[in-house]
């Protein structure tokens, strides 16, 4: 009787619906400095919950330390990863270049590349090699932050000591070129440098301004250069045989839908920034800047870092906002 019993359950739970069995979830690394508690992990338990009426089952896994949470989607203890769209380049060129030094002035200009790359056209773009982008979101302008806010022009700079990411050759290029020098960094030991001295100079969006404690490494006479160099992302890189194409797309258009939720959560952070620290700079030397930019995005589009249709798409977008810059004549 027993055996006919244990027969029974077995052949019923065969008729059963997959999602109605024990099912394997997705495991899903999310980088968030903060760790579980953080923003990151924050918006990606709103995206899990979301994920389930697509019919995916997803596992996140908090990592404070994004050079693994990378190696691990590579190694396949997960099958997608958020990351910076930085270190994303490496997976995905074409989304990579989103995060291209001075190619999206502000937001706006933001909004309209995030709706492009939303679109399903854009799809066959955001696919390279065994790597798919899920998702992209923004992670707020990067600003110069200083220990000596005397140090407001590029002429300053020669000399100093900046943090640059190591995995990310880009940046100690531009660094050398202004005279500086490039001090190997990573994201979670370049605010420390910052905050203890090893370094005068580091880029950073405004939300670590609290999380980072940054105001330690600006007093006392530090300041924040009121000039965006770069828009971040962070970006969901996702293994293309472990998601349908139609699950990826919908993940896609759900990171765009929620961007005000997004933008909201970076202003409050923002809006934790002191005034005090603020530098303000003579339009001529922002001209200088965008120069200098133009030249660095060019030189690395031929050097091969950045994508030359993505450069192109930016160009066009900046040229949609504002028609009487000099690139759209």
């Amino acid at each position: 009787m027993k055996k006919l019993f244990t027969s029974l359950v077995a052949a019923c739970a065969l008729t059963l619906p997959f999602s109605a069995q024990a099912a394997t979830k997705t495991k899903i690394c999310v980088f968030d400095i903060v760790g579980n508690v953080g923003p990151m992990m924050g918006a990606m338990k709103d995206w899990q919950a979301a994920a389930l009426g697509w019919g995916l089952e997803a596992e996140l896994i908090p990592y404070t330390n994004e050079a693994i949470a990378a190696e691990d989607l590579k190694a396949g203890v997960c099958e997608a990863a958020l990351i910076t769209g930085i270190r994303g380049r490496g997976f995905n060129k074409f989304s990579g270049t989103v995060d291209s030094i001075g190619a999206i002035p502000t937001m706006d200009h933001m909004r309209l590349v995030l709706q492009v790359l939303s679109h399903p056209q854009s799809a066959g773009k955001l696919s390279q090699g065994s790597y798919q982008v899920m998702g992209i979101a923004p992670a707020g302008a990067a600003y110069v932050f200083v220990n000596d806010k005397e140090v407001n022009t590029l002429a300053k700079a020669a000399g100093k000591r900046v943090a640059v990411l190591e995995y990310d050759e880009t940046q100690a290029k531009l660094v050398s070129k202004v005279g500086a020098t490039p001090v190997a960094s990573d994201i979670t030991n370049f605010s420390t440098k910052f905050n203890n001295g090893v370094v005068d100079v580091i880029a950073a969006p405004l939300a670590a301004y609290e999380a980072l404690e940054l105001y330690k490494g600006l007093s006392p006479d530090g300041g924040i250069i009121n000039y965006p160099l770069v828009q971040l992302t962070i970006q969901l890189i996702a293994k293309k045989e472990a998601f349908p194409a139609e699950t990826a797309q919908k993940s896609r258009e759900y990171f765009y839908n929620n961007l005000d939720r997004i933008l909201d959560q970076l202003k409050k952070e923002e809006s934790k920034v002191d005034q005090r620290w603020w530098v303000e700079i003579p339009d001529a030397d922002k001209q200088e800047y965008e120069v200098l930019m133009q030249e660095a995005r060019d030189q690395l589009r031929t050097e091969g870092y950045y994508d030359p249709t993505m450069l192109d798409m930016l160009r066009k977008v900046r040229c949609k906002l504002d028609q009487s810059r000099a690139e759209c004549t």
